[in-house]
């Protein structure tokens, strides 16, 4: 029997935009794909497998239909995962962005969402490309650090607060207790192969949802060094803390836009297209 018999036959809801599945490992958390319409589930075509990580306002849905045609046009699966606000209590805003919280790894649960989608559709190969703006950002550039080995290439859009490839400070502010944080040591070697962009809007330079002080949840040692700076600076900072460890980046500053998702896709889709040519 081959694997495409193997896999369970796709219902009507499989296809193209589907709804929101609660993801088997935690169905507290949840997620929606897109399907390319020419998917035929006994064929022998592979597809890429492209992730969209929402940002603070939740709007996973948005993402994939801003990506839709370009899926159709380069084969791609698109999986929008879903993290809820107040998981953990009342305005509880920020819990994946920092991949744990409150013992539960957004990390994993974002693995084990990728594998849901491998048991139904035929993936290219087990890496994918990933996308986050803002509060994806936060997420996609830390994941990065931890699972370099699953990625294609990722593009972290305009985060506002960022963790620097810096041995001298703990997580968030670096990464030196990565290892025992985290259980997964920095693999350099493995970050200078994946394809990394950098993009935001040339305009983006309000601070009003990003600074913080010594009152602060979030402050530690070290986290004067971004406290006053808005997302432009910080990103900056960001660009140069990889560059140091020998990591490329493809540094797109958008103009005429601020801190807005869909000016920035068009700079995405370009890199993404970009990656795939090459793979090809």
């Amino acid at each position: 029997m081959s694997q495409a018999d193997q896999r369970p036959p796709l219902g009507y809801y499989d296809r193209a935009f589907t709804p929101f599945f609660a993801a088997r490992t935690d169905p507290r958390f949840c997620y929606c794909l897109f399907i390319p319409r020419d998917y035929d589930p006994q064929g022998a075509r592979s597809y890429e497998l492209m992730v969209l990580m929402h940002g603070t306002e939740r709007g996973a849905w948005k993402y994939r239909e801003r990506f839709a045609a370009f899926a159709e046009r380069h084969s791609c699966i698109i999986l929008a995962p879903l993290f809820p606000c107040n998981t953990f209590g009342s305005y509880d805003l920020d819990n994946y962005k920092y991949i744990e919280c409150n013992g539960v790894r957004y990390d994993h649960i974002l693995l084990s969402m990728v594998d849901e989608v491998r048991e139904r559709y035929r993936l290219y190969d087990r890496r994918f490309l990933m996308f986050g703006f803002s509060g994806g950002g936060h997420f996609s550039h830390r994941f990065f650090y931890l699972h370099p080995q699953h990625l294609k290439a990722v593009s972290i859009g305009a985060p506002g607060i960022v963790t620097q490839l810096d041995d001298r400070h703990d997580f968030w502010v670096g990464v030196r207790d990565l290892e025992t944080r985290f259980g997964h040591a920095v693999d350099y070697e493995a970050l200078r192969r994946v394809p990394v962009q950098m993009v935001i809007g040339a305009n983006d330079n309000e601070t009003w949802e990003i600074g913080f002080d010594e009152s602060d949840r979030l402050w530690m040692p070290g986290a004067q060094m971004t406290a006053r700076l808005n997302r432009l600076q910080r990103m900056e900072l960001l660009k140069q803390s990889f560059r140091a460890h020998g990591i490329q980046v493809r540094h797109t500053i958008v103009a005429g836009i601020g801190h807005e998702t869909r000016g920035v896709i068009p700079a995405v889709k370009r890199f993404f297209a970009r990656v795939l040519r090459e793979r090809t």
